[in-house]
C-alpha cells in the first residue's frame, strides 16, 4: 500500500453481472443475489462507500504499520479500527493491523451494501479475503485453491460463519510460515484475515530447502522489517512436512478453543489437516 494514493477510484461490470471495484492495491470482486432493484442499490452503495477507503486507510499508515503493543491504537477511519480491532487479540506476538486489511476492506463494503438493502445473499471478495451475507434459508460455497480446486466451505446461515481468509507463502502477502494455503473460517473476514496470519506463521519449519529473506529487503514498505519471509519452500521430508502442519495445527485449536475462529483447513505439499469438530462438513478438503 503505496504512501499517496495516486489513482481514482473505479467501478466496471463483468461480463457475468459482478461488480469490480479497484483503487491502487485494493480490488474487489462483488456479488448480490435478491430483486434486481435491490441488488444495483446494493452496487451503488458499495461504490459509494468505496470512495475514499485507500485514501482514509494511508492517512493513518504509520500507526497501522506498528506492532500491536499493551496499548489499543488511537485510530479515526472505521476499516483502520476494524483492523486493529481483529488484531487485539494476536498482540502477544508481532502482528500490525495490516494483517487484517483485505478483510477488513470486505467486512467495510459489505456492510454498506447491506444498509437498508434487502438482499438474500451477497459477497465482497478481496484478493481471497471474502466477507458475505445469508439471509435465512440461503447458503454459498468458497472454493479452496492451492493448485486447483482441493476443497469446498459450504457457508450456510445458520453458522456463525461470515468472513473467510486465505494464506501461505506464496501468496500476495509474506508469510514468516511455509504454509502452501491456509484458509480460515470466522465470525467476519477481518477476524479471519488475522487468525489466518498466525497459524500459516505457525506452518514452519527449518530445513535447508527453506529460503527465507528480510522483509524490508523484498518490499521497503512492509509492515514486517527485518522479520524473515518465506521466499521459496523446495522439497521437504515427509516428517518435516507433518510436524510443520501439527504446528500450525495447534494453533488452529488453541484459536478455535478462545473462539477465535470456527474452522481452519492447512495444506504443505499435498498433506492437509482440518481442525473444526461440525465444520467437516463446511470444509471439505479434496
Amino acid at each position: 500500500m503505496s504512501k499517496r494514493p495516486k489513482s481514482r477510484p473505479t467501478a466496471a461490470r463483468l461480463l457475468d453481472g459482478r461488480l469490480h471495484l479497484q483503487h491502487g492495491p485494493i480490488d474487489l470482486v462483488i456479488e448480490a443475489f435478491g430483486e434486481w432493484h435491490e441488488v444495483e442499490a446494493a452496487y451503488a452503495q458499495a461504490f459509494a462507500r468505496f470512495g475514499d477507503i485507500l485514501s482514509t486507510l494511508v492517512s493513518e499508515l504509520p500507526i497501522l504499520r506498528k506492532p500491536m503493543g499493551v496499548a489499543h491504537p488511537l485510530l479515526r477511519g472505521p476499516v483502520a479500527r476494524r483492523m486493529a480491532k481483529a488484531v487485539w487479540p494476536h498482540r502477544a506476538v508481532y502482528i500490525t493491523p495490516m494483517a487484517a486489511v483485505a478483510g477488513s476492506v470486505a467486512d467495510e463494503i459489505l456492510a454498506a451494501m447491506k444498509q437498508g438493502c434487502m438482499l438474500d445473499k451477497a459477497y465482497v471478495n478481496n484478493g481471497g479475503d471474502i466477507a458475505f451475507h445469508l439471509a435465512p434459508g440461503h447458503e454459498l460455497r468458497a472454493g479452496i485453491f492451492v493448485e486447483a480446486l482441493d476443497g469446498v466451505a459450504r457457508l450456510t446461515h445458520d453458522r456463525p460463519v461470515r468472513g473467510i481468509a486465505t494464506s501461505g507463502w506464496g501468496g500476495r502477502s509474506f508469510s514468516l510460515g511455509i504454509a502452501d494455503a491456509v484458509t480460515v473460517l470466522a465470525v467476519d473476514a477481518a477476524t479471519a484475515d488475522a487468525a489466518v496470519t498466525i497459524v500459516a506463521n505457525a506452518v514452519d519449519a527449518y530445513h535447508p530447502e527453506v529460503q527465507r529473506k528480510a522483509a524490508a529487503l523484498l518490499d521497503p514498505d512492509s509492515d514486517l522489517g527485518a522479520l524473515q519471509v518465506t521466499v521459496s519452500v523446495g522439497d521437504l521430508p515427509r516428517e518435516v512436512v507433518e510436524a510443520a502442519l501439527d504446528r500450525g495445527a495447534a494453533e488452529a485449536r488453541r484459536l478455535r478453543s478462545e473462539g477465535l475462529i470456527e474452522a481452519a483447513a492447512l495444506s504443505l505439499k499435498g498433506i492437509w489437516r482440518i481442525e473444526g469438530s461440525g465444520a467437516l462438513a463446511q470444509v471439505e478438503a479434496g
